[in-house]
This record gives structure tokens, C-alpha cells and sequence, in this order.
């Protein structure tokens, strides 16, 4: 068995995680942190000794600078080679030159007026600065809080990534070797934006504005039991050096973006993320010269914003921009994805990909989150349709949007590879085909100038994650409110008809039928139709025989009135896939209703005890003394059945009912008030249907 090869003095395994440096003389390799050498300081060796080499050879040789323009400060100086960004010329000349004033484009205000109203009313546009925290309801540790600090809370062995600054390049320190450096003389200038601290017991000192956590799909959209790691992107801690320089770039996924500078100063340099502007970045990003031009050269205007200590900046989607830190600096901040820009964050999106952006620099399970984000809008947009308000125009446009991205996702070549991104709960095809119908509903009800029940601000979110304002009460038409109670089991009220479908259900468990298989179920609809009596007296049943006709429909394992569902219909309260999969069912059993009828001629005339079972059903349920009628008082009513409401029921069923239905004779009675299939679609036989009669008629005469 061959050995594993081992290196450094502490005689170890070679380890991908670790930063390694080969000596110039013996040819081991070492592990930086057993000989002293930190990832940074290692570009800068010419010629590297190990310690033992050192002893024979001297100490290890350092390059020489040969210029302060270029990222390779070895390459001889030449006047034609242009200066690239972050070298100390390219600071120098950036400090001296002038730029418009942002005043004109960033609006100021108070925390207390940076709310949601205000955002969904103006829009999210331009970049918002904050001169004071109050009112923004955000936490911060206090002006002395230092490096120090941040490494006792996070603590020191936890590796960050760390940009050269001079070289535009990134390595990994440990967070206790960069203090360290950080408090020393420094020869070079290293810059830490990506301190992501959510995971840390710093994050219990930082709680980021409220205006962000309203407006965060995260925070509002990504569900707890998702198998997907939650992305924490919401708490960074940015260190920075003087002359720390981050160039022109546009934040993952187009998120926006908050920062609070806790001491120090920060300067930025922003532009408008207009088309043409963004096709210049793109063309520019992709450019092998990048950092040899300066992006604010390439557009109209490029704004300048000094953001001070304890000021707090906001700025939105696919703003373009670049970061100067003027003196040593400590700042906060997060990125945010929200639904008043969808448009844009997925333009931005798409352009990283063209880009082939580094997973790394991407917004985590970018896609996913958009799923989840479909999945919300379409009950927001169906609740809102239900309580007859208009949706706020940025919302029906970014779901517009929306839409088609999320086809393009299941429909590209590669689509087992992306399907990596897709929750299991979400079905991609009816969730796109929901939300486009709600889409349509939306257009429908601007084109006929539908009158809406309130112009008020409507949440964009689930309105189970935020607190309606009492401010903006919606009014509701009855009518929908009590279709929205009969869909929802909790809040259903039941009446007399349920209680007998209850009874029934109990029956058929008596008699220990075999149990109904949902895929058999989604097949299969057997129907009834039961013929009886308002009232047991025999004046009643002369009367009213012919117009009391009840009709159950058994689908999917439920026993159902089909009078009642379209007396639903007439409300037009349910969704429309709900009206889809009524209509299904209304087709496949008109087509049993047609067998029943012609087996029904062959069936001897001898039901007639079948009546008297509902006459003592009915009996029951007005005496109070049914187990059904007992099980739904106990749990979902609260008041009794009584026999006036009884007979208001059946009055109002005769009203509801048919036309056609009054033609009926009295031979609806006898042998045809019961209607079986001859072939139902499953297991049960023609014999087993019959002696299931006999056994209904004769637990009805033993009760």
C-alpha cells in the first residue's frame, strides 16, 4: 500500500485548504502558518529559504519594485503602459480629479420618512442617504467598537477573504493575522468586504434597518423548511485601510444594497444604470483592459457621494459604482432582493451569466429564491383579486417579468444540470400557469375599469409576514368572504347537507368497503341520485317528493352535493383551476349518469325503504341524536340544527333546484330515487352495489 506523502516541518499531508510555499533550495513545500509566512507576503518573495536552508543560504530574496502603476510592480517602467486601478499612482490621480455632485440624484431624508408606503409610492430609484439613524430602526455597536472588537466576537481563527489593493487581488488571512497587520506598520493596503457575520455572536450587536427587512424576499419569502441553506447576504462588516479601492462593479443579482459607516469616511462614485450604460459595463467588464480603463470615463456622468460617520446610505438595483475609502474605516452593510425592481435584478442576473461570473461573487440560489418569490406573489395577487383591490402597477410589471425567466429556467438545454435550483415542493408548470392566469385577471379588470373596494398602498408580501396598516381597511364583498370560508376547513360553517354527508361517510365505513385509492379516485366519480322526502309527515312527501331531489356526486374520495357546487359556481368565488377540475368531473359523470339511467329500466321498483332512512335520518339530525350531526356541533358549530332551519333548507334547495326536475313522477320513489352505475370504474361489482342498498335500508329500519 504506497504511503501518503508528507511536507513541512510538522510532517503532514498535503492540505487544499492551506496556504503552501515551496522553498527555492530543498524543494519542500511548507505550510505559511508553520514558517511564518502569510499568502500576502508571498508575491512579494523573489526567492524563498526555508528555515533550515536559511541557515546555509541567507535569508530569503525580496523582488524589487521597478514601478507604482502596474499590478506586477517588477515590470520595468514604461511611460505606454497605462495605469491600472488600485496601484498608488492610480489613487493619487483619482483623489485630485473632480466629479458632479450627487446631490442632485441622492435623496435626502429622515429614518422616520424611509418607509414602504413611501418607496412603493416614489419608487426605489435613487440612491437614498440617511444623515442620522434615528428613526431607521437600526442597531449598531457604538463609534468605539474596533477591529479588535470584531475579532473577539467573530473570532480569530475564522479565514476571510482579503483584496490587495495594489493588485486588485484576493487571498485568505486569518481574521487574527489581518488585526494583527491591521494595528502594525503596513507596507501594503488590504481591504475586507466580505465579512459575513449573520452566523456570528456579532449578529446579535447589528440588526439591519427596518425598511430592509420589510422589503427582503429573504426575509418575507424564503421558507424555514427549505432544503436549500437560507442565504446570508444581509450582515457584512467591511475593514478598511486608507487608499482601499474597490472598482466599478454592480452587486450580485442585482441586489440593492445598504451602508452605514460606523467611523471613518467612504466615498462613491456612482452612475445611473441606464440601457446604455449597462451594455457599457458589460462590454467593459468582459474587456481584457478593464483595469487599465476607468469606467466612469466611458459613461455621460459619473457622481460623486462622501458618505460620513454615522450617515447611512441605500442604494438601489443595478446602480454601477466604485469605492474610495478616504481614511481607515469600519462600516455595515447588506444586500437585499425586493420586488419593487424585479425587472432589473433579473437583467442583472442574466448578464452575470453572459459574464460567467464566479459562483462565488453570485447571489446564493439566485433562481430558487425566485421560485419561492412566484410561489408568494400568486396568493398575494389571488387574495388581492379576491378582495376586489387593485395590485400596485410595479408589482403586475414584475411579475410580467418574472414569468418568462421562469420558463426559460425548465426549457433551456442543461435542464437536469439547473434543476439543482428548483424546490421540491414548487410545481414549476402549474405555478407558472397560476400565476399567469392571475396576470390575466389583473389585465382583465383594467380593461373593463372594474371599480376597486380601496386605491389604498397594498402589501407586496405575504400579508401572513407583515401586519396589515390599520390605516388601509379593505372592504370585502360578502359574497366572497363566504365563499373564502367554505374553502377554508377551519373557518367553514357547516350546514344541514354536510351533516348527512358525514352520516353517510360513517356508514360506508360500517360496512368495511374497500378503501378508495386516490389514483383509482382521480378516475373514477360515481354518482347518486337520492329521491326523498322534506318532512316525514305523508302530506309533506305528497307535496314536495318530486322537487326534493338530492344529487351526491363521490369524487376523489369525498361525498359531495353537486346542487351546492353550482350554487359555488353562481358566486364565482373559487379559483379557476378548482373550476377546471369540477368541470372534469361534471363531464366524466354525465357520462355514468347516461349508464345509470338505461341499467336504472332493469331495476325492479323495490327502494322505496330508502326513503324512510332519510325521513330518519332527518329525524335525527332535527332530535339532535345523529353521531355526525353531534361530532360537527362539537367541533365547528356552535349552534343546534333546529327544524325550522331544516325546512328553510329544503325550501331554499327547491328553489335552487332544476325546472326540469318538476316533471319528475311519483315513480321517483320506488325503483328509480336510487341510481347506481352498472360498470363504475372500480372494484366494486353490480352484486356488491345491491346488497350495499339492502344494508342502508336495513340499518335505517333498526335505527
Amino acid at each position: 500500500m504506497a504511503t501518503v506523502p508528507v511536507y513541512c516541518e510538522c510532517r503532514q499531508p498535503y492540505d487544499a485548504g492551506r496556504f503552501m510555499i515551496e522553498c527555492d533550495v530543498c524543494k519542500d513545500w511548507f505550510h505559511g502558518s508553520c514558517v511564518r509566512v502569510e499568502e500576502h507576503q508571498a508575491v512579494d518573495i523573489d526567492l524563498y529559504h526555508c528555515p533550515k536552508c536559511a541557515i546555509l543560504h541567507g535569508a530569503s530574496l525580496m523582488k524589487r519594485r521597478k514601478n507604482w502603476h502596474r499590478h506586477d510592480y517588477t515590470e520595468v517602467t514604461d511611460s505606454v503602459k497605462m495605469i491600472q486601478a488600485g496601484t498608488p499612482v492610480f489613487i493619487k490621480h483619482l483623489r485630485a480629479r473632480h466629479f458632479p455632485s450627487a446631490g442632485g440624484i441622492v435623496i435626502k431624508m429622515h429614518g422616520t420618512q424611509l418607509t414602504h408606503k413611501y418607496l412603493e409610492k416614489h419608487g426605489f430609484d435613487f440612491p437614498i442617504l440617511v444623515p442620522k439613524i434615528d428613526g431607521l430602526g437600526i442597531a449598531l455597536p457604538a463609534s468605539t467598537f474596533t477591529v479588535r472588537n470584531v475579532e473577539e466576537y467573530v473570532g480569530g481563527e475564522k479565514v476571510i477573504d482579503v483584496i490587495d489593493v495594489a493588485r486588485q487581488a484576493d487571498c485568505k488571512m486569518k481574521l487574527r493575522e489581518f488585526v494583527e497587520y491591521y494595528n502594525a506598520q503596513r507596507t501594503k493596503v488590504l481591504n475586507v468586504i466580505s465579512l459575513e457575520f449573520s452566523d456570528t455572536k456579532m449578529s446579535d450587536l447589528v440588526k439591519v434597518p427596518d425598511i430592509v427587512q420589510k422589503l427582503s424576499w429573504v426575509e418575507n419569502y424564503w421558507p424555514e423548511d427549505s432544503i436549500f441553506p437560507k442565504p446570508c447576504v444581509q450582515k457584512y462588516c467591511l475593514m478598511g485601510m486608507e487608499d482601499s479601492y474597490t472598482d466599478f462593479h454592480i452587486d450580485f443579482g442585482g441586489t440593492s444594497v445598504w451602508y452605514h459607516v460606523l467611523w471613518g469616511d467612504k466615498i462613491f462614485y456612482l452612475i445611473k444604470p441606464t440601457n446604455a450604460n449597462l451594455a457599457l459595463y458589460e462590454s467593459w467588464s468582459s474587456s481584457v483592459n478593464q483595469s487599465e480603463t476607468f469606467f466612469g470615463d466611458q459613461v455621460d456622468r459619473c457622481y460623486k457621494c462622501v458618505l460620513q460617520q454615522g450617515q447611512t446610505l441605500l442604494i438601489p438595483t443595478g446602480w454601477i459604482h466604485a469605492v474610495l475609502t478616504s481614511k481607515d474605516c469600519m462600516a455595515f452593510g447588506g444586500n437585499f432582493l425586493h420586488n419593487l425592481n424585479i425587472g432589473t435584478q433579473l437583467r442583472i442576473y442574466e448578464m452575470e451569466k453572459r459574464l460567467k461570473t464566479p459562483e462565488l461573487f453570485k447571489f446564493p440560489y439566485f433562481e430558487a429564491m425566485c421560485w419561492y418569490v412566484a410561489n408568494g406573489l400568486r396568493e398575494t395577487l389571488k387574495e388581492m383579486r379576491e378582495d376586489d383591490c387593485q395590485p400596485q402597477e410595479y408589482l403586475v410589471q414584475g411579475v410580467k417579468l418574472l414569468i418568462p425567466s421562469l420558463k426559460c429556467w425548465i426549457q433551456r438545454e442543461g435542464l437536469i444540470s439547473r434543476m439543482s435550483e428548483l424546490p421540491d415542493q414548487i410545481r414549476p408548470g402549474h405555478l407558472i400557469k397560476e400565476l399567469s392566469k392571475e396576470v390575466r385577471f389583473v389585465e382583465e379588470m383594467n380593461i373593463g375599469n372594474k371599480p376597486v373596494k380601496s386605491q389604498g398602498i397594498v402589501p407586496a408580501v405575504p400579508v401572513t409576514r407583515i401586519s396589515q396598516d390599520k390605516n388601509c381597511s379593505f372592504s370585502i364583498n360578502p359574497s366572497k368572504r363566504k365563499c373564502r370560508r367554505l374553502r377554508d376547513p377551519s373557518n367553514k360553517t357547516h350546514s344541514n347537507l354536510d351533516i348527512l354527508e358525514l352520516h353517510t361517510r360513517q356508514v360506508l365505513k360500517k360496512m368495511e368497503m374497500a378503501p378508495w385509492n386516490e389514483d383509482n379516485m382521480s378516475s373514477s366519480t360515481l354518482r347518486v341520485k337520492l329521491s326523498g322526502t322534506s318532512s316525514p309527515s305523508s302530506t309533506a312527501a305528497e307535496k314536495g317528493c318530486s322537487d326534493n331531489n338530492l344529487q351526491l356526486v363521490l369524487s376523489k374520495g369525498r361525498i359531495i352535493s353537486h346542487g351546492r357546487n353550482k350554487e359555488m359556481k353562481s358566486e364565482h368565488c373559487s379559483a379557476s383551476s378548482e373550476d377546471e377540475e369540477e368541470e372534469q368531473t361534471d363531464e366524466q359523470s354525465s357520462v355514468l349518469h347516461e349508464e345509470n339511467l338505461q341499467w336504472e329500466d332493469q331495476k325492479p321498483a323495490s327502494q322505496t325503504p330508502l326513503n324512510k332512512f332519510f325521513e330518519s335520518v332527518k329525524i335525527e339530525i332535527q332530535d339532535g341524536t345523529s353521531e355526525s350531526s353531534e361530532q360537527y356541533n362539537s367541533d365547528d358549530m356552535k349552534e343546534e340544527y333546529s327544524i325550522q332551519k331544516l325546512s328553510s333548507w329544503d325550501e331554499g334547495y327547491d328553489q335552487s333546484s332544476d325546472s326540469g326536475k318538476n316533471d319528475l313522477t311519483n315513480n321517483s320513489l320506488t325503483g328509480k330515487s336510487h341510481q347506481v352505475p352498472e360498470k363504475p370504474r372500480t372494484s366494486l361489482k353490480r352484486c356488491k352495489k345491491d346488497s350495499m342498498v339492502e344494508s342502508w335500508a336495513r340499518e335505517a329500519g333498526s335505527r
